[in-house]
């Protein structure tokens, strides 16, 4: 977690600019050219005026009005369910008249989450063919600026565009996959509403209301808000004390020309080369003082794109260069904690054809500098970097009295509790929607089991808020990821799972399975056009009366007999099958890495298989589909009491029905989860 105030800055106004005059009609900005409505009885139009002006608005043969209050908003619904799909002009008339162009009625679905949903069509598997033949008017997205704001707004800042080659590239790729394919087979208009901000927990995306009325999620927002309102007095506080502590101990840090070491024409006598990551030791080398990093970095051609370097964790205060140039500082006055990452960004404009040299300064007055990891442009593991000491800091006396302590980590504001909703959601409602995706839990793993209460939460917030009843909520669950284990072990990903799959219970969900599709050394698959494609098979089958297999076998029931377990599953989907387990698997897509896959049970049909007795001792198990159910035993225990499957961060998973979807992974006991603590703040 990131230690930094947060920015309590309130949303700017983004209304449409169609108008000199205060008094002028203005809609949101979500209401404009391109934009795409719900085809439905109810579909609300609001904007602002002078209170008590009529506002009149048109669409083909609908025409609606409203009066505006005395706070001078005003909300309308048009009847559209029996609309075509245009395209059509809508006129909203009071003192003034706004047109808007090119407005089409169809599907509309909101798009939200973290990285994985706001991942973009141009970093996919096969994006270049994808985009070039993405043109389709009938397909368009809106996109939300991001805004992580401590108080609702009804404002937000965005545009609609047209799925083509110019634009395809930055529409969400799993919102676009599932959008196509709604378009293709309903051959009408599909609008995405894409709101999502990586690495963002579900607590972000839930209102401050729906979170106190479940007293562990108040309490935490209480604590983090407190902690909040408090922290920049905290952290002005720690930077005098620490100010005179590094004055008492003669550790101030006497800054050099940075040329002298960050420069592309610096001298190289007198470095000594570091295995990075890890901590930075060598002849030469302070074990406190300011250490100065340096590697060289080649280019063969211009990129086109800003290079984004992130680093794991560092100890110690640092400052970036780029061939000399301070790309950003973080001194102790703008700390971050050992263990946060950083990202620096590099223009494209200040990268060279040729030899460029990427620098650090690390000023390390209390604890011995270190670089926990490294960026994945330079070498993953291990890098060929030289270390020059700039100054060296004496031992600390025996009675010098110890530094003080810097202020508690705060969340960023896109991970407060409800400021994504504020800034991000709030805006959008009550735009009517059919529906809506959702891709995010990466960042809850860490305690799945209260994402059993925070993410149905949500979603009953955002229901509740849109007034549309229990409309479609369709997720992802997560993907494997992470390395492979060698014995069946707990996990906190497993256990995120098993909430996604539990929150099901609530009406109108559904839960598009990707187990086999991640990547261990990836959290981002680059295959989202199956992601997109599974989501889209359950809103075309129960929203669309399509007759399409939507789910993957769902386990139902388990039954000892004669030491071994039976299973037996709902959505067989024409049967269960035994995919063949692959050779390989992949590690990263992007880089076309690939390992070997070690089978965790070599003689059985089934893969992904534990099994224990009362003792709690898991151990690979055997298993084979017997007509519509599955038999699992292992030798080494004679009476089992319990099953898992695809039990891990990245199980090897074998078992799909005959429509070709993956079997959710689940788990037959209810021993206690190994998150059962894990608390939101």
């Amino acid at each position: 977690m990131i230690r930094t105030p947060l920015h309590l800055v309130a949303a700017a106004t983004f209304l449409l600019p169609l108008g000199s005059a205060l008094a002028d009609v203005t809609l949101p900005t979500i209401f404009s050219e391109h934009m795409v409505l719900e085809k439905t009885a109810k579909v609300p139009v609001w904007g602002k005026a002078d209170p008590g002006e009529k506002i009149t608005v048109t669409l083909a043969d609908q025409t609606a009005s409203a009066t505006a209050g005395e706070d001078g908003k005003w909300t309308l619904n048009l009847d559209l369910k029996d609309s075509g799909p245009g395209p059509f002009e809508m006129t909203v008339k009071g003192k003034n008249e706004i047109k808007i162009a090119d407005v089409v009625v169809g599907e509309v679905w909101v798009a939200s989450g973290q990285s994985n949903m706001e991942w973009a069509v141009k970093n996919t598997t096969d994006a270049e063919a994808e985009i070039a033949k993405s043109a389709n008017p009938m397909l368009r997205q809106f996109l939300v600026k991001k805004n992580a704001i401590p108080a609702p707004t009804d404002q937000m800042e965005g545009s609609w565009v047209i799925a083509g080659p110019g634009t395809t590239p930055g529409f969400t790729a799993v919102g676009y996959f599932f959008g196509k394919s709604l378009q293709k087979e309903l051959n009408v208009p599909v609008g995405l509403i894409n709101t999502s901000w990586g690495g963002t927990p579900s607590e972000a995306w839930t209102s401050t209301e729906a979170l106190n009325t479940v007293p562990a999620l108040k309490d935490s927002t209480e604590r983090l808000l407190k902690d909040a309102s408090t922290y920049s007095q905290r952290l002005k506080d720690y930077v005098e004390k620490l100010t005179a502590w590094l004055k008492a101990n003669g550790r101030d840090d006497k800054k050099s020309d940075p040329a002298a070491f960050a420069g592309l024409d610096a001298s190289k006598d007198g470095w000594t080369a570091v295995n990075l990551p890890g901590a930075i030791t060598g002849p030469g080398l302070p074990n406190n003082g300011v250490v100065w990093l340096r590697r060289d970095i080649e280019f063969k051609t211009k990129p086109q794109e800003d290079l984004k370097l992130t680093f794991g964790g560092i100890d110690g205060f640092e400052a970036f260069y780029w061939n000399g140039q301070l790309i950003k500082e973080l001194p102790y006055d703008n700390i971050l904690s050992a263990g946060a990452r950083r990202t620096y960004t590099v223009p494209a404009s200040a990268i060279k054809v040729g030899n460029n040299v990427a620098a650090l300064r690390i000023f390390s007055p209390i604890v011995p500098a270190a670089v926990k990891s490294l960026p994945a442009q330079f070498d993953g593991q291990t890098s060929k970097w030289m270390a020059k000491a700039e100054q060296t800091f004496p031992a600390l006396a025996a009675n010098a009295e110890a530094a003080p302590t810097a202020p508690g980590n705060l969340p960023t504001p896109q991970n407060t509790s409800s400021y994504l909703f504020n800034g991000m959601i709030n805006p959008v409602i009550p735009y009517a929607i059919k529906g809506a995706i959702w891709y995010q839990g990466e960042s809850n793993a860490g305690r799945a089991f209260q994402y059993r209460t925070a993410f149905p939460l949500m979603i009953t917030d955002w229901r509740t808020r849109w007034q549309q009843g229990d409309f479609p909520f369709y997720f992802v669950q997560l993907a494997n990821y992470q390395v492979k284990e060698s014995k069946p072990a707990e996990s906190g990903w497993a256990e995120l799972r098993e909430a996604q799959s539990l929150t099901l219970k609530l009406p109108n969900t559904g839960q598009a399975v990707i187990i086999d599709i991640g990547e261990s050394g990836d959290i981002h698959p680059r295959n989202k056009k199956d992601v997109g494609e599974r989501l889209a098979k359950i809103a075309l089958a129960r929203d669309y009366g399509k007759d399409l297999v939507y789910s993957g076998p769902v386990y139902q029931s388990m039954k000892v007999e004669d030491g071994k377990v039976r299973l037996t599953f709902d959505h067989l989907g024409g049967g269960l099958v035994a995919h063949p387990v692959p050779e390989k698997y992949d590690v990263n897509s992007g880089k076309k890495q690939t390992a070997p896959l070690v089978r965790n049970s070599p003689n059985s049909e089934l893969e992904g298989f534990s099994i224990c007795g009362e003792d709690k001792q898991w151990v690979w198990a055997d298993a084979k589909i017997d007509g519509d159910s599955v038999v699992v035993w292992s030798d080494k225990v004679p009476k089992p009491v319990a099953v898992r499957y695809g039990w891990a961060n990245n199980p090897n998973t074998n078992l799909y029905n005959k429509a070709g979807l993956p079997t959710s992974p689940f788990r037959t006991d209810d021993f206690p989860a190994a998150t059962l603590n894990g608390k939101y703040y």
